[in-house]
């Protein structure tokens, strides 16, 4: 049994292998493209909160994106963007940030 979990989870790995390998290979050359991925991707974990009262925190939530198997590969995207249209373009990026 113990095999088959072993397949099982290499199974698993393999699957979520393809489209990270997919997203990293993605090249940048159209800035209308960067443009709205970059308004798309946040730029940092937009599930991260402090729930406070009179201005004590009461609980935290977590970043729960790193939870996400594509998190870096879709941050890495985004950075990707951003260069582009930094470097290529001659933008200023400050307004997604």
């Amino acid at each position: 049994m113990s095999g088959f979990t072993i397949s099982l989870t290499h199974f698993k790995c393999n699957l979520l292998r393809s489209p990270c390998q997919w997203l990293d290979s993605i090249e940048i050359h159209n800035s209308n493209l960067a443009r709205l991925l970059c308004m798309t991707i946040p730029a940092r974990c937009p599930f991260e909160r402090e729930i406070k009262l009179c201005d004590r925190t009461i609980f935290r939530i977590p970043p729960l994106c790193k939870l996400n198997p594509f998190y870096e590969q879709i941050i890495g995207l985004r950075f990707k963007c951003l260069s582009y249209l930094a470097d290529k373009c001659g933008e200023d990026v400050a307004v997604y940030c």
